[in-house]
């Protein structure tokens, strides 16, 4: 539905494994729907442990790689007025996940290639590498990123090597997360570009993120220089150790990125694979068809709760929001789309997500708000999207949507509130998704819903 004349390459996303995946993701958001997702962990992690100081030694290990990274990582961005968010992921710990994937496995001689798409252009690139859950150091034999032709293919002459402190490899410690050097390229808002990562060593079970809507490729041995992707035979519906692309602009210094955060509704689940329709895609299409591209970040974790994290789903969002937000350059306004799977889940007969109720979805709104503000963001709350019908849908969670959504309406914590509920919603039965924006499970939109979604967003108030 959304606009795609903006440097999409031509024919991607059409090629058979790209249209086995689409076929294999669909039928799994009814699963999503029913919890299938969190039968895999073996506890939830409450929103008062999961920042609990680490017991393990491994644990230890990875919170101070991650807080001498931060510090690194501060110190180097003296000039982070010069970059802002190209394009981003939240990451997730290794699991077997909704569909087949590679996390657990991991890699061992093998290339990854993954297709991303930035939402604003500029004149250089930065690339962000990730092992926050990586359980060995990750060892990078080297990378390159060139723009995206048909699947995995690169376009002729585009390959570039990336680099890391000037070299052409890079060890990333357990917990730890690096950037490239900064490379000189030239990027069009809306163009998509393909890196690709050699792993010669056993890299182990591999952080990365469940539910990319994308096709991300893998060949034995080292194709880096391969840009025909005739090697690239196996496919994935995940994106693996990648989770920031930054962009240096010539408008360096204006603070106007927003980021959309959330569960899966944000991360764009049962989109069509490859079609950047997620709603942050179709939000970032707005801008540049007026002539004004911004940095729009998708910060959205399929099965994710507000109050409530899991191996499986992630973080909760009260505890990834300052790695997943306030860490990112320039950004300015924040939305915020999150509780329908805590309304879902919790409670549920045989489950293990305890029952949430109303006055706690507040309480992790109320602090999800409060950390955006002291970093002087401005926060806009979204009202959750109807679900009758949906696996998990019952009666008392349809109540407590609506005190939720009634609260968010009115309560003026929010800055400002996008009524998605009242955008989605079937006029004849307002708690179920109208039938051209139900992608068919009664919870996620369709590509023509998630379209519905960013054009109800007034752009001028972000």
């Amino acid at each position: 539905m959304s606009n795609r004349t903006h440097d999409m390459p031509a024919g991607r996303g059409t090629d058979r494994a790209q249209r086995r995946l689409r076929v294999a993701v669909r039928p799994l958001a009814v699963l999503f729907s029913a919890g299938a997702l969190l039968v895999l962990p073996p506890s939830p992690i409450p929103v008062s442990e999961a920042s609990a100081p680490a017991k393990s030694t491994a644990d230890a290990e990875r919170h101070n790689a991650e807080r001498r990274d931060a510090e690194r990582h501060n110190a180097e961005r003296h000039d982070a007025a010069k970059w802002q968010g190209g394009w981003a992921t939240s990451i997730q710990p290794p699991g077997r996940g909704l569909f087949p994937n590679w996390s657990q496995q991991g890699f061992h001689q093998q290339t990854l290639r993954q297709v991303i798409r930035v939402s604003t252009g500029g004149t250089g690139a930065r690339f962000k590498l990730s092992n926050r859950y990586g359980t060995s150091a990750l060892k990078v034999a080297g990378a390159t990123v060139g723009r995206t032709d048909r699947g995995a293919a690169v376009r002729k002459g585009t390959s570039r090597p990336l680099t890391f402190d000037e070299q052409g490899a890079v060890t990333i410690p357990v917990g730890g997360e690096v950037f490239t050097d900064a490379l000189s390229l030239r990027v069009r808002a809306l163009e998509s570009l393909t890196v690709t990562l050699y792993l010669a060593e056993p890299t182990g079970p591999a952080t990365y993120h469940m539910s990319a809507s994308a096709t991300s490729y893998r060949a034995l041995g080292d194709h880096r220089p391969n840009e025909s992707g005739e090697a690239f035979t196996e496919t994935s519906a995940s994106w693996y150790y990648l989770s920031d692309v930054e962009i240096q602009s010539k408008a360096h210094g204006r603070r106007n990125g927003v980021v959309a955060f959330g569960d899966s509704i944000t991360d764009g689940f049962a989109s069509t694979i490859d079609g950047d329709n997620r709603y942050p895609d179709e939000l970032a299409e707005r801008f540049v068809r007026q002539g004004r591209p911004r940095s729009v970040l998708n910060h959205g974790i399929s099965g994710n709760m507000i109050t409530f994290g899991t191996p499986g789903t992630g973080e909760s969002g009260v505890d990834r929001f300052a790695k997943d937000v306030l860490a990112e350059p320039e950004v300015k306004t924040v939305i915020v789309l999150e509780g329908i799977n805590d309304i879902g889940l919790g409670g549920t007969p045989g489950g293990q997500i305890p029952d949430v109720s109303v006055e706690q979805l507040i309480t992790a709104h109320r602090n999800v708000i409060r950390q955006a503000h002291a970093k002087g963001l401005k926060v806009i709350g979204a009202t959750l999207v109807p679900f009758k019908g949906a696996g998990y849908y019952t009666e008392r969670g349809e109540t407590k949507r609506d005190a939720l959504n009634e609260w968010i309406r009115t309560s003026r914590a929010y800055d400002a509130v996008i009524d998605l509920d009242h955008t989605l919603a079937d006029p004849t039965d307002p708690d179920r998704l109208t039938p051209a924006y139900d992608s068919g499970d009664h919870l996620h939109p369709s590509d023509a819903g998630y379209h519905a979604m960013a054009e109800a967003i007034d752009i001028d108030a972000l």
